[in-house]
């Protein structure tokens, strides 16, 4: 896929309109109500959103999708309640099709790189103009990655790219109830706890774990929390500074 920044954000010579992907509705996942409102404006009378949906976590926008909510577009902030790092993105990633354009304000080259290597269609700083959202729907509409200007995609074989995006594909082929369970894994939670929040029997859970270190391909549950936390904010800024 082709990247674009705002200021190059003119089609391919032989791309034709008809060939462009239809973005009639979409998906905000965002936890602060005003903003959240703020960029549903902009999206009706900017970029020709006629549709919105709108989330406040991870996991009531994955239960609207499982449910059938059917977006052309996902609009997904990287700090939500329920998930770290780039978490949300990879189980997004692995339940729909519709491009999922991250609107953070976690605008560094370092994040916005493993953003777009972990899958996501492009990257809108927080509180830009709505000439950048313009930009940014142009470009998914003709099937181009959108990076804003003045950031620098990281080079995708820099090794510590490469072992984030290696997480990061290893997490993608989990489940949404395996992720789920991992979360709490990550959080110190013993199986009979996860069965306790999550109203499923101990038993299942079991199955869940030998199942995720096996699509992991680890042998312990603190091997299974490493590779989870080789996706987080933290070791991304530092691996990559």
């Amino acid at each position: 896929m082709q990247t674009s920044r705002d200021s190059e954000t003119q089609p391919e010579p032989d791309a034709a309109a008809s060939t462009q992907r239809s973005l009639n509705s979409a998906m905000i996942i965002e936890d602060h109500p005003l903003f959240c409102d703020a960029l549903m404006m902009t999206l009706r009378s900017s970029v020709g959103i006629t549709t919105t949906a709108t989330a406040q976590t991870l996991q009531n926008a994955m239960d609207q999708l499982a449910a059938g909510a059917l977006v052309d577009v996902i609009l997904l902030d990287l700090n939500l309640p329920d998930v770290d790092g780039l978490d949300g993105l990879v189980r997004l990633r692995n339940t729909t099709e519709a491009p999922i354009l991250i609107v953070s304000s976690m605008a560094d080259d370092r994040i916005i790189s493993a953003a777009i290597h972990a899958g996501a269609a492009g990257f809108v700083p927080k509180h830009s103009q709505r000439e950048v959202y313009q930009s940014a729907f142009a470009a998914l509409r003709e099937g181009r990655t959108f990076i804003p200007a003045g950031f620098q995609l990281a080079p995708h074989s820099d090794a510590a790219t490469d072992a984030t995006h290696d997480a990061t594909t290893r997490l993608a082929s989990l489940t949404n109830q395996q992720a789920r369970i991992l979360q709490l894994i990550c959080a110190g939670k013993l199986n009979k706890q996860i069965a306790y929040d999550l109203s499923i029997a101990e038993a299942t859970v079991k199955a869940h774990v030998t199942a995720i270190m096996r699509k992991l391909g680890v042998q312990s549950r603190t091997q299974a929390v490493l590779i989870a936390q080789e996706t987080s904010f933290a070791k991304v800024l530092h691996d990559l500074g």
